[in-house]
């Protein structure tokens, strides 16, 4: 298990060797998808492997442990972005946090919401969804200056946003964000997948009152199990819409019939949890907290600038323009008569896995990935 574990290595040593063993599909690939689905981190395989011996010998008769393993992942997520545990949600993945928030909001005709044209569909059509009920969207683009947001969010009720764009890579600035919604009083929601794991969020300091995030991608977690904040202040605002046993105060007491909602975000989960994935994500959550997403940042930028500068130099174009504000671990490139699907295709019998998207080839490397690696991905680029 991860605390049994010591990752004390010489600092000097990059980050990339000193963790290379805590990832054993370096054996076998190059792998830049982790905007798609990562790897699973070695502590999240292991407490995965380890529920599954234990259900398999024992059933449920170490359920405590399940238990604890739950309020593990709602601590590992707190402290990961600066909440606390009874602000912390565990969700399916992130349309269902989405969702939750779009459809329990009591919405009244007329109220505006600001969203981005950009977004993954996750964040899009739970808003788009609502002009049926007569709620007006005004979709802005991310590349669009501040003023124009910030004129958007006038009457706006609440702002949707990814904080990394899944396709462009580009990395808002939550924090001015935060403010505009602060100062024009609305809700600030943030789809957080594409970008928590790989760089620090402080939902305090953002100023953000709701969160989501699936544990799949950058956190190296499993699929089906994440995470949706809801600041402790807008939880009566944001009514649970599905409604099970665990949702109510006294879900422990099978004969009570009283429907008093959780005082937490546990008033959002309804019935039973996806245990193994929750020991997984417990696991990927406070590795990633032992090694501190301070130290991962750099890393995963200088990796996506090192990605972006060699494709442009073999004549690339690269999707949207990277700043040391702006970039992520994201990054879109693409040549004319070079076709994508295909380029992804030729890619795989060497070893180097990358993702079409849209016209583009998307590259997405972790941490532990060597500058190494990714110039042999580059040298593997046709010309």
């Amino acid at each position: 298990m991860l605390k049994e574990m010591s990752f004390a290595q010489d600092v000097k040593t990059p980050l990339w060797e000193r963790f290379a063993d805590q990832f054993p599909v370096r054996q076998r690939l190059i792998y830049l998808n982790h905007a798609a689905v990562a790897p699973l981190s070695k502590p999240a395989a292991d407490a995965m492997k380890q529920l599954a011996d234990d259900a398999l010998e024992y059933g449920s008769l170490h359920y405590d442990g399940w238990l604890e393993a739950y309020a593990g992942v709602r601590r590992a997520a707190a402290r990961l972005i600066h909440a606390t545990p009874s602000e912390i949600a565990i969700v399916k993945n992130t349309s269902e946090g989405i969702a939750t928030v779009a459809m329990g909001l009591d919405w009244r005709p007329g109220d505006k919401v600001v969203g981005f044209a950009e977004e993954f569909p996750a964040n899009y059509f739970p808003w788009k969804r609502l002009e049926n009920q007569g709620i007006r969207v005004e979709w802005c683009s991310i590349t669009d200056p501040l003023e124009r947001i910030d004129e958007a969010c006038r009457g706006a009720r609440l702002l949707a946003v990814s904080y990394v764009q899944y396709l462009s890579g580009y990395r808002a600035d939550i924090q001015v964000l935060g403010e505009i919604c602060r100062r024009r009083g609305c809700l600030f929601l943030v789809d957080a997948i594409q970008g928590l794991g790989a760089f620090p969020l402080d939902v305090q300091a953002a100023g953000i009152h709701a969160l989501a995030a699936d544990g799949h991608k950058w956190m190296f977690g499993p699929e089906g199990c994440g995470i949706l904040y809801l600041r402790q202040d807008v939880q009566d605002s944001v009514q649970p819409v599905e409604f099970g046993w665990t949702n109510v105060e006294k879900y422990y007491d099978y004969a009570s019939r009283d429907m008093t909602l959780r005082r937490d975000a546990g008033r959002y989960e309804c019935g039973t949890l996806n245990t193994i994935s929750c020991f997984g994500l417990r696991a990927a959550i406070e590795f990633l907290l032992e090694i501190g997403v301070g130290e991962i940042a750099p890393v995963v930028q200088k990796l996506g600038d090192r990605v972006a500068e060699g494709a442009q130099a073999r004549g690339y174009e690269v999707l949207g323009s990277r700043t040391p504000q702006t970039g992520a671990g994201i990054v879109s490139i693409r040549k004319a008569g070079v076709d994508s699907v295909e380029l992804v295709r030729r890619l795989r019998p060497q070893g180097i896995i990358v993702a079409p998207r849209q016209g583009w080839v998307r590259i997405s490397p972790h941490f532990y990935i060597s500058p190494a690696d990714i110039d042999r991905f580059l040298e593997a680029l046709p010309v």
